[in-house]
């Protein structure tokens, strides 16, 4: 399938690069991971040392000091080649709460390790099991005692905590009864798990439809050094949500890229495989919902861009991020059924890649923000109306 925007995309080169990296990894590679519930170690390793994964850091800490729509091509590409970046997506969108917040001494401390390989950042610890998207009512506590911070709670779905050295990690330092907001009082911390880990952390794996690494974490008086409070004590919901707008284009580009991946597959197939002495793609039942996501996706595509553009002008992009997350993920889920159709009982055998795909494509509608939410949003912040919940 032609790329319409490749002709004036600034990162066209950096696209057919990643495009080269992931013919590495076919789909048989993907099957065997999935089959064992793995991680692809060998694929981010592959990304690390190609310093995509170092994208965003600055290059005075040995990044690419890259814009996030470079971010978005990697990982849009990586999802078009029938690949999965959310083994290290989080990199990515973690990193802009250090870069935009974190102290010198912790950039120069953890950013130079995370840009060569050495540490990995991908474990974000903010939702609990009670709470859910409800942030301001999450549980786990931090107290400060003396030049540390002692942490009691629990996350949940906080992927690749078993694959990460670093969690970024969003605790109440305040009771809520003691504020005069309920968003203050969190206050967020830099976690080396490599410490702490089966000792004062605890991480229990939750299996799922989809191979996502997904885990609970539980801490039991874990201790966390002072000067890992990134930021100001209080502030880290604000400094949460600085992050989310690049998290919801990032995870947008990903669903642009599996429509593509699943159209791609669905046009190819209806024009091979020949039913009653014409190729299937001739049929209109056949065609038309694979020409509706693809206008979806590119839809969707037009949203994302221009929040990534005014995220890069530093100009308000909730909007844009978040319609594009949630229309992103429509084109992605609307593509993966009709690719699904056209391969009739072909797309569910797992040597097609479709039902992983699939699979994984349907994450999206629910995390990170479900499409309710990304509705309450626009209907609150966008239109005006009166606040749903």
């Amino acid at each position: 399938m032609d790329q319409p925007l490749l002709a004036t995309d600034p990162h066209a080169e950096i696209r057919e690069e990643v495009r080269k990296l992931c013919a590495r990894f076919p789909g048989v590679y993907w099957r065997e991971l999935d089959a064992r519930r793995g991680y692809p170690t060998e694929f981010v390793v592959a990304l690390t040392e190609a310093g995509y994964l170092g994208a965003l850091i600055p290059e005075e800490f040995g990044g690419a000091g890259l814009p996030l729509s470079a971010a978005a091509a990697i990982l849009e590409t990586i999802h078009a080649e029938g690949c999965n970046g959310a083994a290290c997506h989080a990199q990515m969108y973690i990193m802009g709460t250090i870069l935009k917040h974190g102290s010198p001494e912790q950039k120069a401390r953890y950013l130079p390790g995370i840009a060569e390989g050495s540490l990995r950042l991908q474990a974000f610890g903010v939702t609990e099991p009670t709470s859910g998207t409800d942030t301001t009512a999450l549980r786990t506590t931090a107290r400060r005692e003396g030049d540390k911070w002692i942490v009691n709670g629990q996350k949940i779905w906080t992927s690749r905590a078993e694959h990460s050295d670093l969690m970024l990690l969003l605790a109440r330092t305040t009771p809520k009864d003691q504020v005069a907001k309920k968003t203050e009082g969190l206050s967020t911390f830099i976690v080396d798990m490599r410490e702490v880990v089966g000792k004062s952390l605890t991480i229990r794996p939750i299996r799922t439809m989809m191979n996502h690494n997904s885990c609970e974490v539980f801490f039991d008086n874990m201790e966390v050094p002072a000067e890992n409070l990134v930021g100001q004590e209080g502030r880290g919901f604000r400094y949460i949500l600085d992050g989310m707008n690049a998290e919801r284009l990032l995870i947008a580009s990903e669903s642009v890229g599996d429509a593509k991946w699943f159209t791609q597959r669905s046009v190819e197939y209806s024009k091979q495989r020949v039913l009653f002495g014409k190729p299937i793609g001739t049929n209109q039942g056949v065609q038309f919902p694979i020409a509706k996501a693809y206008a979806q996706m590119r839809a969707a595509e037009a949203i994302v861009k221009e929040g990534l553009e005014r995220f890069e002008a530093g100009l308000p992009c909730g909007e844009q991020a978040n319609m594009g997350k949630m229309l992103a993920a429509d084109a992605a889920w609307a593509a993966a059924e009709a690719c699904v159709q056209t391969h009739g009982g072909f797309g569910f055998a797992e040597e097609y890649d479709i039902e992983r795909k699939f699979r994984e494509a349907r994450l999206y509608q629910v995390a990170p923000i479900s499409t309710n939410l990304v509705l309450s949003y626009i209907g609150e912040h966008v239109l005006g109306m009166p606040r749903s919940y």
